[in-house]
Order: structure tokens, then sequence, then C-alpha cells
């Protein structure tokens, strides 16, 4: 028998399954989407977060800024290891100086962090009297801090005293004055973009990252206060954020305690290191479309008491033996001093950098994404120069410093030939046998500064202590306490963090403790001021930390001023003619590229070149780039130049005034298939007659194919 119709020609049963049916299908679509908005969630980039907290009413003017201080990449000493025989030949990345300005309506400070190997009294003298020429008083000795990262891989020649010119070829002005101008143009362009902003604060630790390279030093040093702490290095990071109103990042300053000592005493090309790369990546996340050295965000990562720290954490071993080196000496039986060096984290420098500046670079990411500690208050700074030789530290008895370096091997040599030191330079840094007493040497120059400057500037909560040489990760810690003490001394700061940043204003070698010394290896036999050194600076930053919270910063004595040297002179002669072998171009290729490359492989390419030196001040320019064709427009766009982590550029001096360049590109593996060609840019020197002409030239490879897929050649 038939069911009975109830509506439309539909049994009841049926209208059940239908409206079943609807209810199923509308819950089935909430469901999915809900899912795609969660999933869609997941998948968005990260936004910077904005601060919950309502800006102060008093916000500061915060400006932040970048350029290009990278000078000359050929035939000039490289700084740090004190080999006139490293010279530089060619970039690994380009060297940049990068400045934060803040004000709080009434007083402003500049902290200003170039990629060099340290601050020397002559470069900052320069700098302070270009600022002066642009600004009148605005930026000033006592307002303006200038750190150097440490990287060893930056030129030498911008040093007036004769210790330094020994290895650096004298005092070049064709190294100089590409680092003054970045510097100079870093804060230019800090200043003309200042605008209302805010600065957090937030901290972390980084591990694995450093090592204690002078354990046996550490170890002299008092066991309760060595009880304090759970390393013999510091492994804190600090990082401010600074953002405009809107909670957009502006830039991130950092301080981490380590060595830029990555790339070892073997490299050429001219490198920023581990902090160097640490920065390079945060600015190429912010800056997305810009090439390295470009975009309005800027990331400094600055040293802290890194004098006895070392990034190479697999330690020093004998390169011809492969054993470690000696505990005590860092030697090895065959070799010397000659075959310890210290290795790792990686195979090789690249990697090793590599690997440090990801460390760095990851930990102040996520610092910076969950920093909401915020700075609030007052600017302040304090300054005095300070003659180191005639400071009367307040111990059980009283005594003068005065700078010596010291080697007992030679003692017979030297005073056959330069005179033995004084009794009072003997007694003042006994137990240091001296070799050469260059505090009490004037001629050509003074062989060592004996005037030092001595700063501390703070925002808000934090002080920034501006240390003129290497501090070991002790001293650090006794700088950081005694000037946390005298600030909080005083109801205006509490809870004050204070950052030791190295390699300051001036370079005075090394900063050890009293019980460092003692022991007498690298980093206390290079504390030149004696064994009371530590001492003396505490001394006068307790004295600055006083000041800024009684308010009598205007009645610090303003000490004697340094010298600056009208008679210095340079060691490297001019760079000859350039010549090409025998039925070649300058530009021309020698060696040329393959047709077809996959992600993860090397394109290498060998010119005729010039010496860089004939180029001039290439700074915001680029030895080669790397370029990409797009088909659509017919074009060829930029993607890599010579500041780029991917590319090296090497240049190899020959005989008879010829000379090559040869240009790698390690592909990385997000490199987009495609066709591609390598470019080299430079300039060659001629003399028509007497006069030098300089004329520019440049090269072009075949082009050649990248694909991410396993196609053989």
């Amino acid at each position: 028998m038939a069911r009975k119709a109830v509506c439309c020609g539909f049994s009841s049963l049926e209208l059940l399954f239908m409206v079943l049916f609807l209810l199923m299908t509308g819950v089935s679509v909430g469901l999915i989407t809900a899912l795609a908005i969660n999933l869609n969630s997941q998948t968005q980039e990260t936004k910077e977060p904005i601060p919950s907290a309502k800006p102060s009413e008093n916000p500061f003017l915060i400006g932040v800024g970048r350029a290009d201080c990278t000078g000359p990449v050929g035939d000039i000493p490289m700084m740090g290891y004190a080999n006139a025989d490293q010279t530089a030949g060619g970039i690994h990345t380009r060297l940049f100086s990068r400045a934060f300005i803040v004000d709080d309506g009434s007083r402003r400070v500049v902290f200003v962090s170039a990629e060099i190997g340290m601050v020397s009294q002559r470069l900052r003298l320069e700098v302070l009297k270009e600022l002066e020429l642009k600004y009148g008083n605005l930026y000033r000795q006592d307002n303006v801090i200038l750190s150097g990262t440490h990287t060893h891989s930056g030129l030498a020649g911008y040093f007036q005293y004769t210790l330094f010119m020994i290895t650096s070829k004298g005092y070049l002005k064709s190294s100089t004055q590409p680092i003054v101008n970045g510097i100079v143009k870093s804060i230019d362009v800090a200043h003309n973009n200042m605008k209302p902003g805010r600065i957090f604060l937030n901290k972390g630790e980084i591990v694995d990252s450093n090592l204690n390279r002078s354990p046996h030093s550490y170890l002299n040093n008092p066991k309760e206060e060595r009880e304090r702490y759970k390393s013999n290095t510091d492994e804190q990071i600090v990082t401010l954020k600074f953002t405009d109103l809107d909670g957009d990042g502006m830039g991130i300053f950092s301080w981490f305690a380590v060595h830029p000592v990555s790339m070892n005493y073997t490299n050429r090309l001219v490198s920023s290191d581990n902090l160097g790369y640490a920065s390079y990546l945060f600015e190429q996340e912010k800056n997305i479309g810009s090439l390295p050295g470009e975009g309005p965000f800027v990331a400094a990562f600055a040293t802290s008491n890194s004098g006895d720290v070392s990034p190479n954490t697999r330690g020093p071993y004998c390169v011809n033996t492969g054993d470690k080196c000696d505990y005590l000496n860092s030697s090895c039986p065959i070799g010397g001093t000659k075959m310890c060096v210290a290795f790792g984290p990686g195979d090789d420098m690249f990697e090793s950098t590599k690997i440090i500046g990801e460390n760095i670079y990851r930990k102040a990411k996520e610092l910076y994404s969950k920093a909401e500690q915020e700075l609030q208050g007052s600017v302040h700074a304090a300054h005095q120069w300070v003659n180191m030789t005639d400071v009367t530290v307040q111990l059980n008895s009283t005594h003068s410093v005065r700078a010596v370096e010291g080697d007992p091997f030679w003692d017979g040599i030297r005073d056959s030939l330069l005179g033995a030191p004084s009794k009072d330079v003997e007694d003042c840094h006994n137990p240091k046998p001296i070799l050469i007493s260059t505090g009490e040497m004037n001629w050509p120059l003074p062989w060592h500064p004996a005037i030092v400057d001595v700063q501390i500037i703070t925002v808000g909560s934090v002080a920034i202590v501006a240390v003129p040489g290497e501090a070991t990760t002790m001293s650090g810690r006794r700088i950081r306490e005694a000037v946390k003490q005298e600030l909080e001394m005083h109801n205006s700061f509490t809870n004050t963090e204070v950052v030791i940043t190295g390699l300051c204003n001036i370079y005075t070698h090394y900063i050890t403790t009293f019980e460092e010394y003692q022991v007498q290896r690298y980093e206390g036999a290079s504390t030149i001021y004696g064994p009371h050194t530590l001492s003396a600076y505490i001394q006068h930053f307790r004295g600055l930390a006083k000041a800024i919270v009684e308010g009598k910063v205007g009645e610090l004595p303003k000490g004697p001023e340094p010298p600056f040297f009208s008679n210095v002179f340079p060691l490297l002669g001019e760079p000859p003619v350039d010549k090409v072998p025998e039925n070649t171009t300058f530009g021309q290729v020698l060696e040329q590229v393959d047709s077809l490359y996959k992600v993860g492989e090397v394109v290498s390419v060998t010119f005729v070149a010039g010496n860089p030196r004939n180029s001039g001040d290439m700074r915001g320019k680029t030895f080669i780039t790397v370029e990409r064709f797009h088909n659509s427009s017919g074009t060829w766009e930029v993607i890599h130049t010579d500041a780029s982590w991917e590319t090296r550029f090497h240049w190899i001096k020959g005989s008879g005034g010829q000379s090559n360049a040869t240009v790698e590109w390690h592909i990385p593996l997000s490199a987009a298939s495609g066709t591609y060609r390598i470019r080299h840019f430079g300039h060659y020197k001629q003399r028509v007659v007497i006069t030098p002409v300089i004329t520019a030239y440049e090269g072009a490879s075949d082009v050649f194919q990248v694909t991410k897929t396993l196609y053989s050649h």
C-alpha cells in the first residue's frame, strides 16, 4: 500500500530526512568556517605586539640611522690581530655604522655602533669636529658615545699613536675618512628621522655561543666572588626595542659579550663577523624587499665585557698535531703559540660566523617580540677626560700608574737599544716584565695614549657605560655593580640595568682585575696602565654616576683635552698604475661561469681587475652585483651586492700592477629558478705623462640558469 503524501508529494519520513540534511549542512559549514579562521590565524605572519599601556605623556624623541663605512678593500692592513701581513683582499660583507638618538625634551644622547675594530682617539676627534661644523654644540664629547663592534676583519690606519701605527702602516687618510664619513652620515640620518617614540627593555641568555679563553686567569679571582656567578662568561643579552607611538618598529640595540673573531687571522676579506651577521639577519627580516644596508629599520649589536671571551666554542687546538694546547700558556710542543688556534662551532670560519650570528639574532628576535618593560623618565650624559698616567687610586696606599707593556725574553735587547724603563714604571707594573716602556716613549709620536675618555649615558633606568678598552668578564661585572650601587643610592634610579659597552671612544687595550693581572696571560699583559687599572676606571665611573644622580654633571672637571697630532704620517705608498695581461681589457672575464647551477652550489667567475684602492670612496656602492632576468619586462633585477652574505668578492693581487677579481655567489636554497648573471665594477689607474688618470670599468659574466631540481650539467 502506498504511503500517503504529506506535502508537495513528500512523505513525513522524507521531510524528516530533508530537515536533518539541512541541519547537518549548516553545522558542517559552521565547523569548516571556524577551522579556516583558526588555520588562517596560525599561518599569518606574527606582527609586532602593540603595547597595551598608553604611551607616556612626554615620549622620547627617537632617531635611528645607518650608513656604509667600508673603506678601501685592497692592500690596507686589517685591525685586530696586529698582523701587518694580513691585508684586505676583498669583501665578505660591508661594514656599517648605526646611530641611535634619544631626546627627552631637554637633553639628548647619541649612541653609535660602528662595524670596525675599535674607536680610536683620532677617529673620535675627527667625528666630533665634523659634527660641530654641522650642528654646533648639539652633539658633543659628553653626549655622543662611539663604539666599535670589534670585528677583526675591518680596516686599520685610523690611529695617531706610534704602537698602533706600526701594525697599521701608519695613519691612512683613505681608510680613516670613510669611517668618519660613515659615522657622521649615520648620525645625520638618525637626526633627520627623529619622531616621538617608545623604548622597551628586555634581557635573556644565550648559551653555547661564548667561551672564556683565559680560564686560568679567571680562577685567580676570589672564590666567593666566582661563586656568585654560574659561568666564567656573561651569557646575558640585553636588548632595547625602539618603536614609534603606533608600535611600529624603528630599531633594536643589543649587547652581548663575545669577541667577533669567528673570522680568523687567515681571513683577507672585509667582514662584520658574527655580531654583524646578527645585524644583517635582523635588518633583512624587517626591511623586506630591501638590499643589505637599505631600509628604515636599524639593528645594532654591540659587544660588552668580552675581553676574555671567544666565540670559538671548541676551544684551542694545535693545528699541526690536533692535540689540545697547553692550558696555562696556550702553546703547542711544536710551533709554540703560533700553532695554537681556537676553532668552532663550525667546520670553517664562515660557518662559525653564521652559527654564532644566528644564535645571537634568534634570541634578540625573541626578546624583541616579547619586550614589555618600557623605559620612561630622563636622559643624562656625563663625561670626563682623564690622564691615566697621573691617577691616584684609593687603595691601601696611593701610587701613580703609567702606561707600559712587557715580556722578559727581550729585556737585554731592550736595554741596549731603547734603554731600561724607569724604576717607577717597573714598581708600578709589578709583576709584569717590561719589554718596551711605551708609556715613556714619545718618538716619533707618543706610543700610547695617556688621556682617555670615561663616559656614562642613561636612558630612563638603563645606564650605558662606555669602556675605552676590552674589559674581561669579571672586570665588567665589577664595573656594572659599582655603577649600579652609585646610581641607586638616590631614589631617582631603581631597578637600574647597567650595560657595559666596550671599545668606546679610545682604545686602551685590556682591562683585567687585579687578580687576573697577576697571572700575566695575554689580557693581563696587555693591561697597559698597571694592575690597578680597573680600580682607576671604577673610581671615575662612580664619580660620573654620582654626578648624574646628584644633578651635578655641570660641575664635573672637564679634564685635560686629548692631543690632535698634525704630524701623523702614512707608511703605505700610493697604489701603482694598473696593468692588464696581453690581449685583455679591464673587466674582461678570464674564467667563465657554467651554464647551469642548482641551489646550494657556488657560482664563480674571474675578471681582469684594477686595484680597489683606485676606486676611491665606494661607500654606498658595490663592486659586484648578482642579477636576475625578468622575462615579462625584459629587465635585470639586482638581487645581491657585495654587502650580501651570499656573495664574496676576492681581489687577487698579482705582479707588475696586474690583478684579478673573483666573484663567488653561494646560491641560497631560497633562490628562484631563472636566468642570472654576475657583474663586476671597478676603476683602474693610468698615468698620462705625469698625471694619474682614474677610469671606471665594468664586466659581466655569461648568463646562466639556476634550478631547484637535480639536473646533471
